[in-house]
């Protein structure tokens, strides 16, 4: 579990959210994956000084990793994007005249965003993605809560198996597609699951037995997402958000989305965008979840059951906390002036 020191501002900022909405410090702790005394310790300095950041300006340790290894890290990764913490810090120290410890590579990695939690889509940022970022947050950098409240989110992930510790992590590096490229033949297989969720309810979640194209894609949305939208939303004021794949803007899709326009709206969305989707937060939920299972996920049929069984138990405070942190993940945007963030 993550102490205090390894959190950013954006979990120190989701611990406030979930305790002010009323969950248990077992159940923040669990949501944002840190340990019972960082809680503790975040909440109280947000309590006394009305802030949660971890130190004061210009204060703290300097960096083990210097940067002439801050620029020797990246080209390790490249070497192998497969490789464990444990893996590369061996390597990094076997031609470097001073030993660093796995912590701090960790860290190292974190802070560069060369590190993920889960197997992730990793933004490329053209110029042109940067100006329909920038458009996007800035039409809804006003909107209510209750606004964002009747915005059904959705998203796909793949989770894999693995022979060592049951879910395969890929290194990320920030702006390279070619970080995922051949995850999906990682050993053991894995499942795709597309799911949705708003604030009011949790969506279904759906195995999808294949590579998502036009036909699968229409099949869950008019069988799976129509009645969902129907139920939540009776009044056909409800919003439906999807991230811009393909299959999601195929003909026969945006078709179907045209037909039903008196029912729900389909939302425009800036294109590489995962840090102000909340489903991603999910996926990330799901996968520590699994991860703290044991034993590993033997076949296939487990890890779907396993994945279902935690979809299905996710907490309301959580995800609607996911919804509240919305107005915050525009204001980052807007503060990085349309740049990449990390979520």
């Amino acid at each position: 579990m993550g102490k205090a020191a390894d959190l950013n501002e954006f979990d120190r900022g989701q611990i406030v959210m979930v305790r002010r909405l009323g969950a248990s410090i077992t159940e923040t702790a669990r949501l944002v994956g840190c340990s019972l005394s960082a809680l503790v310790s975040i909440h109280a300095k947000w309590i006394n000084d009305g802030d949660t950041s971890s130190r004061r300006q210009g204060v703290g340790r300097p960096r083990v990793i210097k940067e002439k290894g801050r620029r020797r890290l990246p080209r390790l990764v490249k070497q192998n994007r497969r490789q464990t913490v444990v893996q590369l810090t061996a390597q990094y120290n076997a031609g470097s005249s001073a030993s660093v410890s796995e912590h701090a590579v960790q860290r190292t990695l974190l802070d560069m965003g060369l590190c993920s939690r889960r197997p992730t889509r990793v933004p490329l940022l053209t110029k042109r993605h940067r100006q329909l970022r920038l458009q996007w947050v800035r039409e809804h950098r006003d909107w209510t809560m209750d606004e964002w409240k009747r915005v059904a989110w959705s998203d796909e992930s793949r989770f894999l198996i693995h022979h060592v510790d049951g879910l395969v992590r890929i290194r990320q590096e920030q702006l390279l597609p070619s970080c995922t490229a051949g995850h999906t033949q990682a050993g053991g297989g894995g499942i795709m699951l597309w799911g949705t969720f708003s604030w009011t309810a949790l969506g279904p979640v759906v195995m999808v037995e294949q590579t998502m194209k036009a036909a699968n894609y229409l099949n869950i949305i008019a069988d799976q997402l129509h009645p969902y939208m129907a139920f939540v939303f009776p009044t056909g004021n409800g919003i439906f958000q999807q991230f811009n794949a393909p299959c999601h803007k195929a003909r026969i899709v945006l078709k179907w989305f045209e037909e039903h326009t008196d029912e729900f709206h389909l939302m425009s969305w800036p294109p590489n965008s995962p840090y102000l989707n909340p489903m991603e937060n999910i996926w990330n939920v799901m996968e520590q979840q699994l991860r703290a299972q044991t034993p590993p996920c033997p076949k296939i049929s487990t890890l779907r059951d396993r994945c279902l069984d935690i979809w299905y138990n996710l907490s309301p405070v959580m995800y609607q906390a996911l919804v509240a942190s919305l107005p915050t993940r525009v204001a980052a945007v807007l503060k990085a002036k349309e740049g990449a963030t990390r979520y």
